[in-house]
Order: C-alpha cells, then structure tokens, then sequence
C-alpha cells in the first residue's frame, strides 16, 4: 500500500465528513492502514536478519530435520511486511534455493532445509524490507546421506558421541557424550539441539574427560559412569575412573540436575576383587599400562543397571573382556552390591566396592554396549563387537529376564548399513505389549558424516555433529 502524504499547506483541502467516506465503496479506513503508511514515508533503516545460528545439519529423506529461527527487522517498518527468502546456494546438489522454506510472521521465522545430497552448501539468506532495501546472511548447510528407517530416525545434534541416556519423563531424555562431560537434555520425538545441558567438570574437580559410557536412574538419582578403562593410548587416566551421581528435580522440559557424590576407587577395587578370587576375568591385565582398553581381553565398562527393588545393588556390564577372552566369549556383568554407599563417600578411603558372583551371557560373541530395565524386570542388552566404533561389525537388541544363568534372547539384529555404532537403548517397553517399541541411539562421533573424509567428533562446529536416534518395533 502506498503511504499517505500530508497535503502542502498553502493548498486548500477539501474536509469530508467520517461517515461520507464510510459510505464509498472500497474507501480504506486509517485503521486499516499498516502502522509504517500512517506515520508515512519514513526514512526507512536497513533491514536486519540474524539466524539463531548460522549453521544447520540435515539428512537426504529425513523426517523433521533441524530448522533455525531467524529475526527479523527494519526501522520504520512493521516485521510483518518484511520478507525471507533463499536466493543463492553455493552446491545446488546439496540443496536448492527452492529446498529453503520460510514459515512463521513479524520478527521471527523459521527455516528449514530440504537436502538433496550429501555434502555441504552455504545458502543466502535475504530479508527484503520497504524502500527497496534488503539484507543477507549466509547459513551454512551439512546435509549427511540417506539412511533406513527414515520415517522413525530422528538426529540430536550438538555432539556426535552420545554414550548414555535416561528417560526424565513428558518425552525428554538426558544423554551423556563420551567425548566431554556434558549432560545434555533433549527431546526424544524429534531432531535438533539440547533443549539446555550440564558441564559437570567443575562440580566433579575433573580437568580431562570422564569417557561417560554408562548411566542408570534410581528415584531422583541418577549414577553415571566413566568406561574406568585406560585411554586408546593404553595410558590410564584417572578422570575416567570417576562414579557419580545427579539428582532429578522437575520433569520433561523443566527438568534440573544437580550433581551429587561421586568415586574414584572402583576401577581398583574391581582389579583387587579379581585377582582375590583367582584372577579369572584377567582385571589386572586389562588394565594395565599400555593395555588398549577395547580388545577381547581388555577392560572397558559401558553399562549399568540396577536389578528389581534394589537401590545399592548395580549391574556393571563390560564391553572388554569377554569370559573367556576369545571368538564366541561371553558377555560379562559384575554385581556392584554397595553402589550407594560408594556414590556418598565422598573423600573417605576407607569405603570400598564390594561385588556379588560375576553373571555371562551368550550374546553370541558380542559384548554389552548397553543394558536397560523396566519396572516389570524386563531387559534390553545392547550387544556390539568389544572393537568395533562404528558400523563395521554387527550389533544386535536382546531380551534378558534378569535370572543369573538364564541366557538372553535375540530381538532383532541392529541394521549396520548406515554411519554409527549403536550405543543406547533408552528405556525399556513392556516386551509383551504389541506394537512394543524401542528407542536405540547411535554414537556416530568415527563416522564420516558429510564424505568430506572428517570424523564427526573432529567437525568444527556443533551444529553437524550429530548422533542418530531410531525407534525399532520389537514385535512385528
């Protein structure tokens, strides 16, 4: 609409009555007219436009990618005459300007990509304002490949190495990365960052990171635990031999942690116990100096879990070594039977760990990545190669009825055609209701993503890295 002008003074103007106008046909009340054409033809600023971040990371045949939120504004001009739009891409085989879509009004709106191919693109960004004037950004664009089960894939992004989850409830989960120490919070129907996240080093008085690869929520409180392994160097460090807890207050999006107590003494309290009783699971030599922690007859921790009504006793399960360390082993969980008392010790030497009779399962050569409970006394294992980092090796979901001495049984076996290694099972349904599902993240931090040949923990911004989350039926 063109803006109105005020007549020159010194020419005469006709006065007509309100209720005349009203009577035109067509006639446009000043209500009517937008707040920019009743101040008139102002002198107009520059359009601004600000995306919330300027990168984003998408897949090829992906089902609610990430988008960004983008403000909006010029001075003088009301946000909703403003308009956004792509009007470049650097690699159309990526994505196309016609992929961008722009929805929402006024100063905010919301974009998001449809990829076309992997790789990388940087797309303009244009606001255009009154008077002509506009502005650009660019977004910087990751698109990774396709991948099956598309419809039920979901990405979090912000880190690639997701290690450890818990449900907090109203459809949010807490997830560890086994690459920092952040906990960070998402919601687990759909992709994008961390709704808010916890860097628990400080709390902890750690400098290095934990190698969080474990967790299991009891109540409010949740016990989180590092690998206790040496490094991929062989070299121990004792920030990842590191036990610890955060209390649960609130619920879904509002959830709060706090950490609470912690231990450090369990990696050799574990070593102790063994060689006390023969030194049958070889503790002491995969732990080492110079000992690989991931190999048959290493010494890797990368699940947990407390069996029905017990608070103190906990589930270590070990993706290194297997019993015995050889093709076809089984997989071990050790009972920690004082979990608590140690999470409270706080700086007191004289608690230490105390174990119930070690418990193997057949899960077909393959060792635990995860392992989850629900209130029914149902499990699932994760079961993965104690080498493998990424897809290279099979994985497989057992169902476990939690009796020493009774074995697992085969679920499903884990598609591996696509980047990451599977790595969590977030909860666990009632394994006898139809339609039982499963939700089973990847760490994906060895896979190269966008086939630039970059591991995606190595990416630079965190916006493409990312870990993928898929939703399995259990009973087809």
């Amino acid at each position: 609409m063109v803006p109105f002008h005020a007549a020159p003074p010194r020419r005469t103007r006709r006065v007509v009555h309100a209720a005349a106008l009203a009577l035109v046909a067509g006639a446009t009340t000043l209500s009517a007219l937008p707040a920019s054409a009743v101040a008139g033809n102002a002198d107009y600023g520059t359009p601004t436009i600000k995306p919330a971040t300027s990168y984003l990371s998408g897949a090829v045949g992906a089902t609610g990618d990430p988008t960004v939120t983008v403000k909006v504004g010029q001075s003088g001009a009301d946000a909703d005459e403003l308009t956004v739009s792509a009007t470049a891409t650097s690699h159309g085989s990526v994505a196309e300007t016609g992929d961008v879509t722009v929805t929402g009004t006024g100063a905010t709106r919301e974009v998001a990509v449809r990829a076309r191919g992997k790789g990388y693109t940087d797309l303009t960004l244009k606001v255009n304002g009154l008077s002509g004037k506009s502005a650009t950004t660019t977004l910087h664009y990751a698109a990774s490949g396709a991948v099956g089960n598309a419809t039920d894939t979901r990405y979090l992004t912000g880190s690639s190495d997701s290690s450890a989850a818990v449900d907090v409830g109203d459809g949010y989960m807490v997830v560890a990365d086994d690459e920092s120490n952040i906990l960070r919070l998402y919601r687990r129907d759909s992709s994008g960052a961390p709704v808010r996240t916890w860097d628990v080093s400080s709390d902890l008085d750690v400098d290095k990171e934990i190698d969080i690869e474990a967790a299991a929520r009891i109540g409010d409180t949740i016990y989180w635990t590092g690998s206790l392994g040496n490094n991929k160097d062989g070299e121990p460090k004792e920030d990842r031999f590191t036990l610890f807890t955060t209390t649960v207050s609130g619920s879904g999006a509002d959830t709060e942690l706090e950490v609470g107590g912690s231990y450090q003494g369990l990696r050799e309290d574990l070593v102790d116990w063994d060689k006390a009783n023969g030194d049958r699971l070889g503790f002491a030599k995969g732990t080492a100096d110079g000992q690989v922690p991931k190999q048959i007859d290493g010494f890797n921790v990368e699940g947990l879990e407390f069996p029905p009504g017990s608070g103190s006793t906990a589930y270590l399960g070990f993706r290194a070594p297997l019993v015995p360390p050889t093709d076809g082993g089984e997989a071990l969980l050790v009972p920690v039977t004082n979990a608590d008392e140690l999470a409270r010790s706080g700086s007191d030497k004289d608690t230490h760990a105390t174990f119930g009779d070690p418990i193997t399962l057949d899960l077909g050569g393959l060792s635990v990545r995860d392992i989850r409970r629900n209130d029914k006394g149902q499990y699932l294992i994760v079961a993965g190669s104690w080498a493998a980092e990424d897809n290279s090796a099979p994985y497989a979901l057992y169902s476990w009825d939690g009796v020493a001495g009774h074995q697992p049984v085969k679920r499903l076996d884990l598609p591996t055609a696509d980047p990451g290694g599977w790595e969590i099972v977030v909860d666990v349904p009632d394994l006898t209701a139809p339609g039982a599902r499963a939700q089973v993240i990847t760490d994906s931090g060895s896979a190269d993503l966008y086939g630039d040949g970059t591991e995606a923990k190595d990416l630079e911004h965190e916006e493409w890295k990312k870990s993928r989350s898929v939703s399995f039926p259990l009973n087809p």
